[in-house]
């Protein structure tokens, strides 16, 4: 599977986000291309431990239900719920969130696996350093597919 700790992947993964533009037009879903950035941003932060969360008492009932989907190889589906703090409201500057998406994604990737173990997902609970790298390689996937990228 994926990850964003494969140097390769990584590479491909920044010039997807180069290849976006403020004029990007979604193939599906609601987002704007700049809301799009904002909101990979977000869980990019979640990831690299500069947003702590707790595991939300819903996904501590049910999230077992759908944990395999979600660190498995099977992409994201098509407009898949998101957590209220991953909302985007407004319409964020393109070009200063698409640095710090790649600023993020590079942060990240130089943690390595070591680096985001047990960090803890706000539905999923605690997540190995493997399944930080598999789930943001497959969330930063669906979101550019999304624009074309």
């Amino acid at each position: 599977m994926e990850t964003v700790f494969d140097p390769a992947v990584y590479q491909r993964l920044l010039g997807r986000v180069d290849s976006l533009t403020p004029h990007s037009s979604r193939l599906w879903g609601k987002m704007s291309v700049s809301q799009m950035l904002e909101h990979v941003a977000r869980a990019l932060e979640m990831a690299a431990g500069r947003r702590t969360r707790k595991q939300a008492a819903l996904g501590k009932l049910i999230g077992w239900v759908f944990r395999r989907d979600f660190v498995g190889p099977r992409p994201f589906g098509r407009d898949s719920p998101t957590g209220p703090d991953f909302v985007v409201q407004g319409e964020p500057d393109f070009a200063s969130t698409a640095v710090r998406v790649k600023a993020l994604l590079t942060e990240l990737h130089s943690q390595g696996e070591a680096g985001a173990e047990g960090r803890i997902h706000g539905f999923f609970g605690r997540l190995s350093g493997r399944e930080w790298g598999i789930t943001q390689f497959k969330h930063l996937d669906h979101h550019l597919r999304q624009f074309g990228a």
